[in-house]
């Protein structure tokens, strides 16, 4: 609902347009809201495999003062970016969208559900992170590991109209103290050690490819890994096998796996993930190495 209400408060007048990537969350997986709760208009751009999007396409995509057109309102950019494998956008790169959205007089709005990873990663803090932003939404379960929970981050005056917006979706929570407090926990015990997170992941990630039959689709940065299958080895198979042995993947697009770290997962955890997969892609495939 972090999304759905900063970008529909941007978006106040329906009708108006939201600018973001084509593999974005806000743009696959919230069911259309935008569209269908608040009459915004989405105007997708191809996102990059490292997450960004082109800086000229943006400029491009911001509408004229046209009565034929929607008018842009604000550009939404998603950091760290899940669907291209949990890559962190650079923080010049933010900023300079920051500052092309100021220039021509639109917002610019960070997906944020993983902003602590983005942060640990680019080795600042998260207010540095998000300092090009007019407004942020972020998740407290991902990266800190609250038990539930987002936050939206913005002035004053937008956070007023954000909760009136709330209201109106029936998001309303009274007894929030209790959620604010394992937030706030979480954010003291597990915010400073998520740099294990990433280490973990790019360990595990040095592991998968080595081993016969997988391989690791793109660069790591943060806690996500893309993993493709050899042909031969059927991805509901693995998952079901894996999870005989206390091992949890999510099946992603074609012969694919997701991977995830978080502070639950430590070292010893990493080394039976491994040991897993080379033992179960062995028995598909054989003994590395085996004529």
């Amino acid at each position: 609902m972090g999304n759905l209400i900063a970008v529909g408060v941007h978006c106040e007048v329906r009708g108006s347009e939201f600018i973001c990537g084509s593999l974005s969350h806000i743009h696959i997986y919230e069911q259309g809201g935008l569209a269908t709760l608040m009459g915004a208009h989405p105007r997708p751009l191809t996102n990059r495999a490292d997450g960004t999007l082109d800086m000229k396409e943006i400029a491009g995509a911001i509408r004229p003062d046209d009565q034929h057109f929607p008018v842009t309102k604000v550009l939404c950019l998603e950091q760290t970016h899940n669907k291209c494998g949990g890559r962190v956008l650079p923080l010049d790169y933010v900023d300079k969208c920051g500052e092309l959205a100021r220039e021509h007089g639109i917002a610019l709005h960070l997906d944020g559900a993983r902003i602590w990873n983005a942060a640990a990663a680019l080795g600042v803090t998260p207010a540095r992170a998000v300092e090009a932003a007019d407004s942020v939404s972020v998740c407290l379960s991902k990266a800190l590991g609250a038990p539930v929970g987002s936050v939206i981050v913005g002035t004053r005056e937008f956070i007023a109209k954000c909760r009136r917006l709330r209201k109106a979706c029936g998001g309303t929570m009274r007894q929030a103290g209790t959620l604010a407090a394992a937030a706030l926990t979480a954010h003291g015990e597990i915010g400073p050690m998520i740099h294990m997170d990433h280490s973990r992941m790019s360990d595990l990630a040095a592991g998968l490819s080595k081993i016969q039959g997988l391989k690791v689709q793109r660069p790591v940065q943060s806690n996500i890994a893309f993993v493709s299958l050899d042909e031969r080895i059927d991805v509901k198979w693995m998952v079901a096998e894996m999870r005989k042995r206390d091992v949890v993947l999510i099946p992603w697009v074609g012969n694919s796996l997701r991977l995830v770290t978080h502070h639950e997962i430590n070292q010893p955890a990493v080394a039976k993930v491994l040991r897993c997969f080379e033992e179960l892609c062995a028995q598909v495939l054989g003994p590395a190495g085996a004529a």
